[in-house]
């Protein structure tokens, strides 16, 4: 996963996710995603820690792999990011899972 951190941090995290083939969705939990930033910031830059992010891709994996043998700039890991379309957050409703806030047409249930 490829995450924005504000002001102008970019961090690179491997984290598994999962993923919904049939929707073509990446699934992370925001509490899992948060704690491993937290964790990546807490020795290096702790200022960081809380800082608003945006999750905007993933890497592939053998770039990931690469990035540090290779000398890859940010810039030239955005280049290789795959950027996600669009960002969904789902909360938990009463009678299962659904967007966090009703589409047009939509109601809450």
């Amino acid at each position: 996963m490829v995450v924005h951190i504000k002001p102008s941090q970019l961090l690179v995290l491997n984290k598994q996710c999962r993923y919904c083939e049939g929707c073509d969705l990446i699934i992370a939990r925001r509490s899992e995603v948060e704690s491993v930033m937290a964790a990546a910031f807490e020795r290096r830059d702790p200022a960081m820690v809380g800082n608003e992010y945006l999750v905007v891709g993933t890497l592939p994996r053998r770039l990931w792999r690469a990035r540090d043998d290779a000398g890859m700039r940010p810039v030239d890991m955005l280049d290789q990011t795959e950027i996600f379309r669009d960002v969904w957050k789902f909360e938990l409703v009463r009678g299962g899972w659904g967007p966090a806030s009703p589409g047009p047409g939509q109601r809450r249930g």
